[in-house]
Formats: C-alpha cells, structure tokens, sequence
C-alpha cells in the first residue's frame, strides 16, 4: 500500500483538480503526453497493486512493523489477521480497486479529464470501505 497504490492513488487523485478563490475558479489537468503518460502510469500501478493484495500469504507489513497511528489504527498483525479471517471481503474490495485502476487507464487512454475525476471519486469511496473494515475498523466519528 505504501510503496505502490498510496503513491498511484495520489498521482490519480492530485492530476486532475478545480479550486475555487477569491480569484476565481482554476482546473488543473493533464495537457502533455508525458503527463497523460504519468496518469496511465498510475493507473497500472493501482491495476497491479491490487493483483499483489490478493496475494496467498501476503502480510500487512514486514515483520516488527508498527502502526503509525497507534489507537487509531489496528498494528499491522491485527490486520493481517482481520485480513485472513474476512478473505473474500478483502479480496472483493482488491477487485473493486483493479476494476477503477482500468477506469483510470481507459481515462488516461482517452485523455478524458471528466471520467478521471468520476474515476477518482469512486477510487475514494473504494479506499475508504476497505480501510473502515481492515485499517481502522475501530475508528470513532464525532
């Protein structure tokens, strides 16, 4: 997650954005081939992130790591443990972000600013389940 879909995540998320000021409103998107093939990048990356997640065996974390948010979210043998026992949870969710990392690589292909911002809303929503029921699946809302 760290090395490979959080990165690709950011690269999809921060490519195409509008902020609104008090100067008014400003989009940014990729204009160059070589940003468009930075998006598509991406795109494969999260396609290939979500292969190695559904990985037999595959650990949370390398041995001895420790959460960074202690209380907040599950130390990572907890969630390699929450991982095993909801499998096929896991895996779905693994399947629900390859299927938006090829939305993404069809955006990026069309240099289709529009569905790379749907692509992303639903990228969010995708990450955010996932990290509710194996990350911080204890996490209280004000």
């Amino acid at each position: 997650m760290e090395s490979i879909i959080d990165p690709s995540a950011d690269a999809l998320w921060g490519a195409v954005r509008t902020v609104v000021d008090k100067e008014g409103v400003h989009e940014t998107f990729p204009k160059t081939r070589e940003e468009w093939l930075e998006v598509r990048r991406a795109a494969v990356r999260i396609i290939e992130g979500a292969n190695l997640l559904i990985m037999p065996g595959r650990e949370a974390a390398p041995p001895g790591t420790k959460s960074e948010a202690p209380g907040v979210e599950l130390e990572p043998a907890e969630i390699t443990a929450l991982v095993k026992k909801n499998r096929k949870k896991f895996d779905a969710f693994a399947d629900e972000l390859r299927f938006v990392g090829w939305e993404a690589l069809k955006a990026a292909d069309a240099k289709n600013a529009g569905l790379l911002m749907d692509v992303g809303g639903k990228m969010q929503e995708v990450c955010e389940r996932c990290h509710k029921a194996f990350w911080y699946p204890n996490q209280k809302l004000p």
